[in-house]
Parts: C-alpha cells; structure tokens; sequence
C-alpha cells in the first residue's frame, strides 16, 4: 500500500529492521520478528509494540522508504502485509521511477519527484476506494492492519476502529476492535500472547451496556454461548451505537428480508460507512420521534428558541429538518414538539439579524418565530427552496395577502368542519368507498340528549376544542403534557378519528398519496389469493356483537381496506388479529382514513408485528418481561418464570388490548397507543398486573393466573362511554360479579401513567434492539432443533454432528449473501416456507461446501463432478439443495456400506446428473456446464424473472396448490427403497467416465499404486466379460433398428472420449484394455450393469478397504469450519 511520504528517523531503527534490498534511492526493509527465524526476543518486543502502537510503520511487516545519497532523511513510501505485496511496489518504482530520476540534477528535486508520484497514485486509490472517512490516511493504516491479521475476503468492509481491552477470563487484553460490516473482530499480541477474535454479526445473541465492580462500563457480547466482553473504550457510546446499528443490519438482511428491503440506504454492504449508520440511527430515531413516513431522513438540527404563544415564553429546543418536514422539540422538561409540513408552510418571513431569528408562517394564520438559530439566513433559505417560496422582497410584501386568504379559508372550516380534511389535501374518494365512519352511521349522536353521560362528552369536547384554540388544530397542532392530559381522561367520540389521524402521522400519508386508497380498491377488486381467502374467513369473526358488523355495509368498508392492505403490502398480506384491530379504527375513522391507520399501525408504529413469525410482538414481550423484572420485583420473586405473561399477554400487544376488553373500554388504550405508542400498551400491562399482585401471588399455577386476570378484564367498564347498551358489550363473567368490583377505564389508564409514566420511549426502542437480537435467534435456533430431529431419524450423525454441519450450511448460505447487494441465496431464504425449506444452496455455495466435506476430495471447488453432485442430490430437481438433501448424500459418503457407495458413484455417472463426457472439453473452461454468475446457480432450469423458484407463492399473491402438496407428500411416503436391480446400465461414454472418477478419488492415498493397478484389472476384466458375452449372443444378435436410441446419437461422442481417455494418464488404461479385448470393441455399444461392476470390486480387497476405511467425521467438520471464510477469502 502507498503511503503519504513522511520523513522517519533512522536512529535505533536498525534494531528493528532488515534490509532487504536497496538501490540508490529506495531501500525495502523487512520488520524483525517476521519471516524466517522470528526475531527471537526483540522479535516478541516488536510484535508487541505493533499491536499497542496506532502507526502503520510500525505494525506492517514490509517497508519502502526513499532516501538520496547526499541526503540522511529518509521517506517511507509504502508498506505491505506481504513479501509479495511489496516486492510488486518495488517492481514498479524499478520500472517507473528509477529511469526517470537520473536526468535531476538536485537531490531535492528528486525528492519532491517521488513524493508528488507518491501522492497522486494514493489520490487515484482514493477515487477508486470511495472510502469517505475523517481521517482517510490513517483508516487505510487500519484497514492494512484487519486484512493483514484477520484474513478475510478483500470485498469485507471496514466500517471503524477502537482501542480497547478484551477480557480473557479474568486476564484484560489490551488490543484493536474492528467493526465490519460482516464480522466483529479483535486482535491483541503481548509478549508472544496472540489473540485474536472474528464474530459474525449474525451469531450475536445478545449485545448490551454492562457495568460491574471489575468492568466500571464495558460492552458485552453473547455469541456461540461465550460471553465477550470489551471494556476501556474512549468513546463507549459511540461503539456501541454503531455495534448495535451494524448488528441490526445484519439481522435484518439475512434473517429478516421483509423489514430489510424498506431501507434502501443499507442496501449495498460494501458502501457501509460509520457516518452513514450514524446518520441512519439518527434518522431512525426522529422519525420514531415525529411520527414521520419512513422515506423522511434527518438533514440539519439546529439549536433554538421557539416562542410559545399559550406560555408567554421562549423554549429551548431543536430544529430538526427533513425532506418534507420542520419539527421542533424543547429540551427544557415542557414536553413541547411540534410538527409542520412543509406543504402547510405559506412564507418564511425575512430573518431578524439583531436576535438570530426568523419567523415561519402556516396555513390557518399562525406564525412559528425561532430565536438564536447559529445558521438563521442558511436554514430560511433552505425551507424557503423545498417549499418553493421565493426570497424576493416582493413575495414579502404579499404576506397580508397570502395571510388574508389563509383567515378565509379558517372561516370557511369553522363553519363546515367536515371540510377540515381538506387542508391535508384528501381527494374526493371514489364512490365505492365509505365516506363516513361506522360510528356515526350506526350511532349518531342524540343533539338534544341531556343524560348525564352526554353532557360529560359534551364537556370533554368543550375542552378539547380550548385546547385546539390555544395550542392549534389539525397537522401543525402544538403537543404538550396538556394534550397527553386530555388524552388520558379519554377522547370525545366525535373527535376520535381527526386525533387519531393526527397522532399516529397518518394524517401525513393520506395527504402525500391523494387517491391511492382508491386506486388499490379498484385494483384489488375481484382478485382471488391466499390473503383474499383468508380475509374472508374472518370478516364475520370482527366486532360480530357490533350492529355496524352486522350489516353489509360495516362488512363490506372491512373487506375493502383489508383487501386494499393486502394488494399494496404483500409481504405482509393479512394476517389475524389485522381484522379485529381494522373493525375498530372503521368505528371511528372514515374508510380512506382507516385505511392510512392501518398502515400506519402496521409499518411505524408496530413494526414486523404482522407477518408469519410475529417478531415484532414476541420482541415487546421481551421488553414486558424486562419492565416486570424491574417494577413489579415482588411478582418476580414469586414467579421465577416469566414466559407465562409472555403467552398471556400475546393477544394485548397484538391487538392493544380490544380483544380483551369490552370495545367501550378498549378504544380508550386505542387512543393512548396512537399517542404514545407501544408505550402506552406496556404502561398499561404492568398497571393490569399491579392491580392483581395480591391475586397473582397467591397462584398455584398457570390456570388459575389466566383466571383472575379474564376476570380483572371483564370487570373493566367504561362509566362515560355516551354508546347505547346495544354497542357496549357485556362482560362475559356477569354470574361472579362479587369477585370483582368494577374497575374503570379511565382510572386504570391514569394509574398506569402516574406509576409507569417514567418509562422513556428511548429506552423502549433500545430495549427493542437488544431483545430483537435474542428472540431472532430463539427463532433460528427452533428452526435448527426441528431440522435436525427430523434429518437425524435417517441418518447416522450425532446430534453434536449435525449441529455443527447445519451451522456450516447456514453460513455457507450466508456467506453467499455478506459481500453481495441481491444474492440469489438471500431470495432463497423465505422464513414461511417449512423448516426444511428455509436455508437452500443453490450450485456455487453447494459447490464449495461440498469440496471441504466430501471425504476423498475428488469434487473440487466448481468441478464438472461438483456439478453431477448438485444434480444427483437434487432429488426434486428445483435448483437448490435443502440441508435434508445435503446430509443424506454425505451420510452416504461418511458411513454408507461399500454398496451404497459404489451406488453414490455409479449413479454420479447416469443422467439426470451426467449429461455427456466432459474430456473433450478439458481445454475449455468448465462454464460449458456452470453458469459463471451468482445469479445463474440455478443450473438449466426453467425460472422466473426474479430468479427465484416459488416452493410456495408470495403471501397475498397466489394461491398454494394444496393439491399438489398433498401428492408430493404422499408420492414420499409410498416411495419404496431402490434396488440395484433398479439402476440402468451405464454405458461406454459414462463408464469411462467412471474409471477416471475412480482414480481421482484414490489420487494422493497411501496406496494410490495399489487402487490403480486393481481399477485396471477391474475394467480389464469388465471389458473381456462384455466381448465374451458378445460372441456368445453373435448368432441371435439383434438387427441394427433395435440398437438403443442414444447409442446413434452419441456415437461420435463416444470415439471422442475414447481418443480423449487414451491422452490422459487415467485414460490410457482404459484405451489399452479397450484395444487388447477385440478389434471391433470400441466401434461396438457396450454397457455393464451395477451388479456386474460391484461384484468385479468386491474381488478386489484394496479397493473395499478403502471405501471401507472409516472417516474421522469431527475432524473434518472442524477443518472446514477453518477453512470455509479462507476458501473465499482466497477466491
């Protein structure tokens, strides 16, 4: 690697190292302590300080540095991990430089010479690298560093670097981190101590901030089942953040496809940088924060005041600006943010330079002034650009204007509210589609009702229609601890859907996407998939006490959004639990508006919850548990285990507690949820499970604990609900009301935010990534222990065995996918296939797994017999071989009989899996066979346009043939065992082929002399059994027409494989014994049965003991787990 020129001192540095070569100009050293003889104990001094040191020169064991002969300064140049490496930048000043320095006169003009070359070929490396660090010199020092220590393919991405120690046992490490975007790594050498650690973000179980007596603040690491963990950093929160980040990312690409593919930036893993997962972080949080569309990212953050009308004060807070998007949120305690689209933006009037302010006008005659802004005049221009307002003073002098008409159209809202959606720009929806809520339809309020249950709802709509006064309404509405206030003493039913709208963003998405509700109706309509079936099956379950779901018209609005979900989400399609949660917002929202709800439920504010694995809900549950332990700790001591409230409460997260509580009730949490999130929905679970401490603990199981809270939950009653006794639902457990007293809603709710209110919506989402890691690989890990339980009825491998080769598919599949952006193995995987189904490999990874395992080494790497493998596994003939699959072949390779073997062979050697000999071909490149590409590995098969064979059709899409499932399973359990009667002959063209796959396996053995001389005797003998046989049948020998059908055709084929077979050392053999059988044997057809080639061999004693010689299986699962990273990393 060329380096920026720096001047060293030479003094001492002899001691260090040796040269190698030199010349007038250049000098190439060697570090002490590499290389033959090791150095010795300044060998181990050095090493050492390599490791502790932070300077290349000091840590590459090759060096260059230039020097002229009136001169004693000396400049390094380069540097290499290798002797080869090195020697080519030597090479190359040869060839380049030295020529070109005789005709300078001085020795400083020679100096400026180099290090201007020097310089530029750097600068040409920068263009090509695209490595966009802060300190881009010295990351090229440390990216010397992790090639030279780790060894891994050169595609793997350095993502950052720390200094910092690793606890060996009680022992601390001093040494590097190295964050990848693959692998986590860390080197230390002390005194001749190597250690060296390479952990792949996907076997990371658990990864969190610990601190003990020992480790003040460290960061620990669960992978493998050992704990790591790695301490005395600088910047502890920073690696752990991009930890994290780099973490996820891995989760998400390999295991979890359906969430991955919504983040388009982290879509190429060789472009990964830490300032772009920073950013990423960043932006993740602030849309979490606002509630904003996930195509939004943080642009600029500006520190300021914002004047607050409804205080009469200035609040510090930040500016935070997105695409589409200006947010503010204080950071004084008040709790204050407030977000403004861009669209609603109408001037930017002209910055204050006195006071570093500049004034923000919106719709509806509202003004925002941010005071002491550093970058005032740069952030006025940028929201005027993505507004498109322009900055002249004429536009100024229009303000009264835009003003005024701003007031007309507020006058004209208050006078017809149900035009308000307007200002977020809806669209007239199509005809088909409800415009109403259910609610209203099937509930319109009584006017001159004057219970007292209405007058409450009367006085809560009086209140919120203050609040509106004070603090704006609709999208640029200040949120305050007020608004969280009103929120908790419950929402008036005329007002539920605007809020709801408001506080979840989906008032955002219906206003960026006018008529796109419509569209996928008309879309969706009338198609048939798995999802439509599905949907159907469940409609008349949803809300089937409410009338508005009793009528065609509550059905239909259902049908239509849920259909509409499916058509614009396939990957998610429907899933249960979609349909309860769709019939309450349709109470309260209109049909587009439920519509964007959804939407906004299922892809913010729930994320991954909807889908085959539930990950999203189980991942909350594991976030319950943690906030048990740490609020409820007298439960905790009573209830070891904590997994029953993890089943219990399954159905609160997944449906925010409406299938448990009466719909009156529920809609109360509903409103919570859209304002606090998952928040919300944990605050009130540990508030449930507080209320019935006393009843809990006295549990003497399960049963009894499901009991007392079914009860608890009938029991919750709503006394302001204004709906009529026809809506409300009545609790189921009416016959035990002494049980349990009443217990309200609106009291609960208010509990559960005095005691649990502290909770921080950070640390919610923090807890999120660290329970996300553990409960992925819960989930891989079941997939495992019922992939191996199923192989291990057939097959002679130990559990311990088929743990380590699963983990060896796996990352053979995975490897496939780390240094590509879309890998043909990452379609593969498909978490709602069955176990069996989900990791495949199609030929390349086959391929190269196969070459470490196979115990004889006759199949290398992407070898036309790798490719008869691939066929002859291949039993379903899709492209891609399952673990199942992969195991059996090898079982049969490991510890099959003599039989089986041969078998494996012989059929390795009739079609499907032998298609032609490949002698004639030994000069051209084996891409004859094998597709050169990734993408191709699926072999001569008929595909789709993604590459992808479907075992089962996209969710939501197509419908599964259940059909044909049902044959195939059926056709596998009526298989019967194949007999070698069953096997056909192999004939002349493939049984040479055969003898030749025969010597390859015996090349290199012990007894290689031996194994030749008995293959040669065996088809000596096999060749003069067939003439014999021949003659005997000449008098009755049948007419030319009855010769086989492919013996014509492959004729001359044939003579081109003999002719071929007689050039190679293998082959001449088989050409000599084939001309000293008969004149006319080799114009003749000629085949032999199974039986007769196993019986020739079972007269030969060198060649059974052989396949008869038992295979060391741990070892050799152990030398390709070392191996498997190298093999690609030489590629």
């Amino acid at each position: 690697m060329w380096l920026k020129p720096e001047e060293i001192l030479l003094k001492n540095a002899f001691k260090l190292w040796v040269t190698e070569k030199d010349n007038e100009y250049f000098v190439l050293q060697r570090r002490r302590g590499y290389g033959e003889g090791g150095g010795g104990l300044t060998g181990l001094l050095v090493g050492t300080l390599d490791t502790m040191l932070d300077s290349t020169s000091k840590v590459a064991p090759f060096r260059i540095l230039h020097h002229t002969p009136d001169s004693q300064v000396y400049w390094s140049i380069a540097c290499g991990v290798t002797n080869e490496e090195i020697v080519q930048h030597w090479d190359w000043l040869q060839q380049n430089i030295m020529r070109t320095l005789s005709v300078f006169d001085s020795s400083e003009d020679i100096t400026s010479f180099v290090q201007g070359k020097i310089r530029g070929l750097i600068a040409e490396e920068g263009k090509l690298s695209m490595v966009l660090e802060d300190d881009p010199e010295k990351f090229r020092e440390a990216f010397l560093r992790f090639e030279k220590w780790f060894e891994l393919p050169p595609k793997e991405k350095l993502v950052t670097y720390y200094s910092c120690s690793y606890w060996k046992g009680k022992v601390p490490c001093q040494g590097w981190l190295y964050l990848s975007t693959n692998f986590l790594c860390f080197y230390s050498y002390l005194l001749g101590s190597e250690v060296k650690l390479v952990i792949s973000w996907d076997d990371i179980w658990k990864l969190e901030k610990t601190s003990n007596v020992i480790l003040t603040e460290s960061i620990h690491v669960l992978a493998h089942g050992e704990d790591h963990y790695f301490s005395m950093l600088l910047h502890l929160n920073e690696t752990f953040v991009i930890m994290e980040q780099l973490a996820d990312y891995s989760i998400k690409r390999l295991f979890d496809k359906e969430a991955f593919q919504r983040e388009p930036a982290l879509s190429d893993p060789l472009q990964i940088t830490k300032r772009g997962l920073e950013a990423h972080a960043k932006s993740e949080q602030f849309r979490t924060f606002f509630r904003l569309p996930k195509e939004e990212n943080l642009l600029e953050v500006h520190e300021s005041f914002l004047w607050v009308p409804f205080s009469h004060f200035n609040t510090l807070g930040k500016i935070c600006l997105s695409e589409n998007y200006l947010c503010f949120a204080s950071q004084d305690g008040s709790q204050c943010h407030i977000i403004i689209p861009m669209r609603e933006v109408v001037n930017v009037e002209k910055p204050d330079t006195s006071s570093r302010a500049l004034t923000v006008c919106v719709r509806g005659k509202r003004a925002l002034r941010f005071s002491e802004v550093r970058e005032y005049q740069r952030l006025a221009n940028t929201i005027r650009s993505r507004c498109g307002i322009s900055p002249s003073p004429q536009h100024s002098a229009s303000t009264e204007a835009i003003r005024g008409e701003c007031q007309s159209l507020i006058n004209h809202f208050e006078d017809n509210p149900e035009d308000v959606t307007l200002m977020v720009g809806q669209k007239d929806s199509s005809k088909a589609v409800s415009t109403e809520a259910l609610m209203t339809v099937f509930h319109p309020q009584d006017v001159e009702n004057l219970d007292p249950k209405m007058l409450k709802e009367k006085m809560k709509e009086q209140s919120w229609n203050i609040h509106f006064s004070e603090y704006g309404r609709g999208t640029s509405m200040f949120f305050t601890r007020k608004t969280r206030d009103l929120i908790v003493r419950g929402v008036p039913e005329a007002l539920r859907g605007e809020l709801w709208m408001l506080f979840s963003g989906a008032v955002n998405d219906m206003a960026t996407h006018p008529g796109h509700y419509s569209e996928l109706v008309e879309q969706s309509l009338g198609t048939s998939t798995l999802a439509t079936d599905e949907i159907e099956r469940d409609l008349h379950r949803s809300l089937p006490e409410h009338p508005a779901f009793q009528s065609d018209t509550g059905i239909s609005a259902l049908r239509r959004v849920l259909t509409a979900y499916a058509y614009r989400n396939p990957k998610i399609g429907y899933c249960q639990a979609m349909n309860i949660l769709t019939s309450v917002l349709l109470l309260y929202a209109k049909e587009e508006e439920a519509f964007w709800l959804l939407v906004a439920v299922c892809e913010r504010m729930l994320p991954d919850y909807f889908n085959r694995r539930i990950i999203g809900a189980l991942v909350d549950q594991a976030v319950f548990e943690d906030l048990i332990r740490e609020n409820l700790p007298q439960l905790v001591e009573h209830m070891t285990d904590l997994s029953f409230f993890s089943s219990v409460s399954l159905s609160w997260f997944l449906t925010l507690f409406i299938s448990v509580l009466p719909i009156e009730s529920a809609v109360n949490v509903v409103d919570c949820f859209f304002y606090d999130g998952i928040k919300a929905i944990l605050q009130l679970g540990l508030a449930v499970l507080d209320y019935n401490m006393e009843a809990l603990i006295t549990c003497h199981d399960d049963a009894e604990a499901v009991t007392i809270l079914n009860k608890f939950f009938d029991s919750v009653t709503n006394k302001d609900s204004p709906l009529p006794p026809t809506v409300q639902q009545a609790p189921v457990g009416n016959n035990n009301k002494a049980s349990h007293l009443n217990v309200d809603i609106s009291e609960l709710i208010r509990e559960a935010y005095e005691k649990y209110g502290n909770i921080r919506t950070e640390e919610v989402e923090s807890s999120r990534k660290r329970n996300k890691l553990h409960v992925i690989q819960t989930l891989e890990d079941t997939t495992k222990q019922n992939v191996i339980r199923v192989v291990s009825q057939e097959v002679r491998f130990s559990a311990p065995q088929l743990d380590k080769l699963y983990n060896l598919f796996k990352r053979q599949h995975f490897l496939s996918c780390y240094w590509t952006i879309k890998s043909p193995a990452l379609l593969h995987h498909d978490p709602s296939l069955a176990y069996l189904e989900q990791y495949q490999l199609g030929f390349q990874q086959f391929s190269t797994l196969f070459s470490l395992l196979e115990p004889w080494a006759f199949c290398s790497n992407k070898s036309t017999l790798s490719l008869w493998s691939f066929r002859l596994i291949d039993q379903n003939q899709d492209g891609l071989i399952n673990f199942k699959e992969f195991c059996y072949a090898l079982d049969t390779l490991y510890s099959g009989s003599f039989t089986n073997k041969l078998k494996f062979l012989f059929k390795l050697h009739l079609p499907p899996a032998f298609t032609g000999s490949p002698l004639h071909l030994k000069e051209q490149k084996i891409q004859y066979f094998i597709p050169v590409t990734e993408d191709s590995s699926h072999l001569a098969f008929d595909l789709p346009e993604d590459g992808v064979i479907r075992k089962s059709p996209e969710r939501g899409r197509g419908k599964v043939d259940l059909q044909a499932y049902l044959k195939q399973w059926q056709n596998e359990i009526l298989k019967k065992e194949e007999t070698i009667k069953d096997l056909p002959r192999i004939n002349q063209t493939q049984f040479i082929q055969f003898s030749k796959t025969l010597y390859n396996i015996f090349h290199g053995d012990a007894e290689e002399e031996c194994l030749y001389r008995a293959v040669a005797h065996v088809t000596s003998l096999l060749l003069r059994m067939e003439e014999v046989g021949r003659r005997l049948q000449e008098p009755s020998s049948p007419p030319e027409s009855t010769k086989p059908a492919n013996a014509t055709a492959s004729s001359t084929e044939e003579e081109s494989a003999t002719e071929d077979a007689s050039n190679t050392p293998e082959g001449s053999d088989i050409a000599r014994i084939s001309q000293d059988a008969g004149p006319d044997l080799t114009e003749i057809e000629w085949s032999f049965s199974f039986e007769q080639v196993l019986a020739s061999l079972l007269n030969e004693p060198a060649i059974v003991s052989f396949f008869e010689r038992p295979v060391d299986v741990q070892t050799k699962l152990e030398q390709a787990k070392v191996a498997q990273l190298k093999l690609k990393a030489n590629k």
